[in-house]
Order: C-alpha cells, then sequence, then structure tokens
C-alpha cells in the first residue's frame, strides 16, 4: 500500500482535505493534482513518472482527435496512438515476463531471462481509463478537455487510482469544471467511507485468515467441508476487500465533490453468472463491453460471432486481472458459462425457484474463485479434487468444525453484510423520527473499532492492488 493506513486514515486525509477545502474553487483541480501525486509517488516515486507520461499521451492525443476531427483517417490514428501507447505500457511492466517464461521454453530463445519489473501500483486502472477519454473524445461522447491541469486531476484522482472504480471522462466532466460540497453530500460520504472501511478492516481482513489457513493445507489432510469453507471464506474476503475500497472510493470523492459510478450491486445474491457479472466489479464489466464487446460486433452479427466475442472479451478480462495462467484459464472458464447460459440455460433458469438458481450461481462462482486465487495450476486442481469429493480427508473432519465454529461468528456477519439488508435497516432507522442519531453514533463506533484494529495490524493490503 503507497502509505500505511493508519498514516493516510489520520493524517494525510485530514491534512487533503483540510486544504481542500480552504483553497479557491478555481484551484481545487489543482489541488486535487498534486496531492493525488504526492500520495501515489510515496510509495512508488519511479512510477509516478509512467502515470505522467500515460496521461500526457492522453491529453495530447485528445487534443489532435479534436482539432482533425473532419479528417477520420488522421483522428483515427491518434486513437489508435493512444490506445497502443497504453497498452504498450500496460503489456511492458504486467506481461513481460510471463511471455519471456513461455519464449524460454523455445531452444533458440532459451537464454532469456524474465526482467523481474515490478508492476506499478494501478497501472491496470488508470491506462484503461486515461485511453477511454481518448476513444470517447473521437466517438463525441465525451467533450474535449483543452486544460492539462483539470484532465490530469481526472486520472491521478487519489481516491480510486489505486483500485477503481473505473471512472470514464464523460461521466465527472462537468464536475471537474463546477462541482460544490453540500453538507448532506459530505456527510454521506463520510459514512460510505466508514461503511467500506469497516468492510475492509473488520470483515475482509479477519475472514481472510480462514483462507489462509485453508489453502496451506495439504490436500490429504483437507475434507470436502473444509475445502468448501476455505473457498467461502475467499469469496467473502475478496467481495468485502475490493467493495469496501470502492465504498471508500466513492465516499471520499462524495468528500471532493464527486459522484463516482458505483461498482458493486450485492452480487452474491445473483440467480445466474450472467447477473453476477453484471453485479460485480461493474466499471470494468462496463469497459470492457463498450470498448471491446461492442466495436467487436457485440451481439448483432449472429450466434457464432456473438460467442467469438464473448470468448474473446472474456479470456482478456482474466488476462487482464493478471500475467498467469490461472487468471486466463479463469476468463475462459466464465466464458464458458456465459455462453451456455445465453444459448438455454437463462431460459431454464427463469423457470426454476430462486433458491435454486441462487445455490447455482454460487456454486460455479466459488469453483471460478479457486482458479482464482490459486495461481499454481497443479494446486489448483488438487483444491477441486478435494472440493468435489474425488480425494481429501473425507467429508468433514474435527479441523473443519474447529475454524466453522472459530469463524462461525465473522461468516455468519459477512453472509448478512452481502446481502442488502443491513442497508434497508439502515435507511428505515434514518427515516424514523426517534433514531436519527443511531446512524452517526454507529459510525463512530465503527471507526473506533476499525482505528483498534488498524493500530493493532502492521498490514493491511488490498487484494487489489496487484491488479
Amino acid at each position: 500500500m503507497v502509505f500505511s493506513s493508519t498514516l493516510f486514515l489520520f493524517v494525510y486525509l485530514p491534512l487533503v482535505l483540510g486544504i481542500y477545502y480552504t483553497t479557491p474553487l478555481k484551484y481545487r483541480n489543482a489541488v486535487l493534482l498534486i496531492t493525488s501525486l504526492i500520495f501515489y509517488g510515496w510509495g512508488e516515486p519511479v512510477y509516478i513518472t509512467i502515470m505522467i507520461l500515460s496521461t500526457l499521451i492522453d491529453y495530447v492525443c485528445g487534443m489532435l482527435v479534436d482539432k482533425y476531427r473532419d479528417n477520420k483517417r488522421l483522428a483515427r490514428r491518434f486513437v489508435y496512438c493512444s490506445v497502443a501507447m497504453n497498452l504498450s505500457l500496460l503489456g511492458f511492466f504486467k506481461y513481460s515476463d510471463f511471455f519471456i517464461k513461455i519464449l524460454s521454453v523455445i531452444p533458440v530463445f532459451a537464454g532469456l531471462k524474465p526482467l523481474g519489473v515490478e508492476l506499478p501500483i494501478g497501472i491496470s486502472f488508470y491506462t484503461f481509463q486515461s485511453m477511454s477519454y481518448t476513444i470517447d473524445v473521437y466517438r463525441n461522447d465525451a467533450p474535449v478537455q483543452k486544460r492539462f491541469v483539470p484532465f490530469a486531476a481526472y486520472v491521478t484522482v487519489f481516491p480510486q487510482l489505486i483500485a477503481g472504480p473505473i471512472v470514464k471522462y464523460r461521466e465527472i466532466a462537468e464536475q471537474l469544471a463546477d462541482r460544490k460540497s453540500s453538507v448532506s453530500q459530505c456527510a454521506e460520504g463520510v459514512k460510505r467511507f466508514i461503511a467500506g472501511l469497516a468492510k475492509k478492516v473488520l470483515i475482509a481482513n479477519n475472514i481472510g485468515r480462514l483462507w489462509d489457513y485453508a489453502k496451506e493445507l495439504p490436500a490429504g489432510e483437507m475434507s470436502v467441508a473444509m475445502a468448501w469453507l476455505g473457498i467461502t471464506a475467499f469469496a467473502f474476503q475478496i467481495y468485502f476487500d475490493f467493495s469496501g475500497y470502492s465504498d471508500m472510493a466513492i465516499g471520499l470523492g462524495k468528500l471532493l465533490g464527486f459522484e463516482f459510478p458505483e461498482n458493486f450491486n450485492y452480487p452474491y445474491t445473483s440467480r445466474s453468472v450472467t447477473e453476477f457479472w453484471r453485479r460485480w466489479h461493474i466499471s470494468l464489466s462496463t469497459w470492457f463491453r463498450e470498448y471491446l464487446y461492442i466495436p467487436l460486433g457485440g451481439n448483432r452479427h449472429g450466434k457464432f460471432k456473438t460467442y467469438r466475442n464473448l470468448f474473446i472479451v472474456w479470456a482478456l478480462t482474466g488476462f487482464w486481472h493478471g500475467a498467469g495462467w490461472n487468471f486466463l484459464l479463469w476468463g475462459v472458464y466464465f466464458a464458458v458459462i456465459l455462453m451456455a447460459e445465453k444459448a438455454f440455460m437463462l431460459k431454464a433458469l427463469d423457470r426454476t425457484a430462486r433458491p435454486v438458481g441462487h445455490a447455482y450461481t454460487l456454486i460455479l462462482v466459488w469453483i471460478g474463485w479457486v482458479l482464482f486465487a490459486l495461481e499454481d495450476l497443479a494446486g489448483t486442481g488438487s483444491y477441486l479434487s478435494v472440493m468435489l469429493g474425488f480425494t481429501g480427508n473425507g467429508f468433514i473432519d474435527g479441523k473443519t468444525i474447529y475454524y466453522l465454529l472459530s469463524f462461525g461468528p465473522v461468516l455468519l456477519t459477512a453472509a448478512i453484510g452481502s446481502t442488502a439488508l443491513p442497508a434497508r435497516i439502515c435507511r428505515h432507522i434514518e427515516r424514523h423520527p426517534g433514531l436519527k442519531t443511531a446512524v452517526p453514533v454507529g459510525c463512530i463506533l465503527l471507526l473506533v473499532l476499525c482505528t483498534a484494529y488498524l493500530v493493532d495490524s502492521t498490514y493491511n493490503p488490498f487484494l487489489y492492488f496487484r491488479f
């Protein structure tokens, strides 16, 4: 993480907000840009040049696309330049060693050694965000930004810089030009930030310990129930980790006068895998749909091309997450499921009871999380073999019961928290005249509890920082 959690929460964030609110409106984009660069550069001062380079490329390309708009061929070349440069940066830092390892198997390339290049934090997010601007300017979906500072502030804005949500320029173009923070918006931002912090610190970190135990167990010592319990822990960990970060980003955005798009919509309540991916990491799914699936033809040119496009998009979605065969396999796995659902299964699921569709979805998603979480394919195969009952230490054992009892409260909290029930209860409390102070008091208590956990812990990584 670029800052330690406590340093960010108690020093940097209050300082930034203090400077931001006391700065005249016309200079706030500059303040936001400077503070965001400091935030990113604190942990990675060398790689800040990569972000600035990506920002400059897309700013200049956007200007040239707008200038030569009447010359479609020339304008397209500047779009291609933007896309090529961003993908080249992403490809070099994220995938160079992966392809070098593949090439080194061929005798003529046997001498090739991995470069050992470290992955700049957030590069997968800000390159996608930045180049979408140039594409949108070409499509007339977004206005060109002729001033560098507002555009650079859009790319580097620190709340969602490192792990999203991926914000398209057209979604906040007007807010970059003119935004004001109201008391109600700030109050909502504080509540959203604390809710995200609690998701991460109180649920994701704690339930992640169960997954850490499970994945280290040898396959011969693991029961079927333990395998399912372990991957259930990972499923909740990654959801509360990533959705918690998104909530924190959206909350901080509100404090700065921005309205960032939602990134999660209770995905574990879905009754099909198709629905699940409409609810999970919404900004990434939307990005791939708008900038890859639809340009490839979407579903407009017959079933074969529709399935081909789905396969390409999901293979690349998996590869976007990491330079590993497991991520590619994960993407292909969901591509096959989504194609099957589109072909015939969605109609069948519509006729089944909701609990059946829900169980079907969670089973397939849980299997997918095994592919995602375990980068060693041999380990993935062993874990799945236990899950499916082919190997392992029986159906259930004493160790499984011990962990189930030990982590029962946090598992139950996670299960309830992954539904809309807590939000509905909070809205009901806020509307009740006699309970107006309950939510603010609850937020204060959550903040105190999170603070205690943060002070006691020295390491609080976000899972999606590595993507």
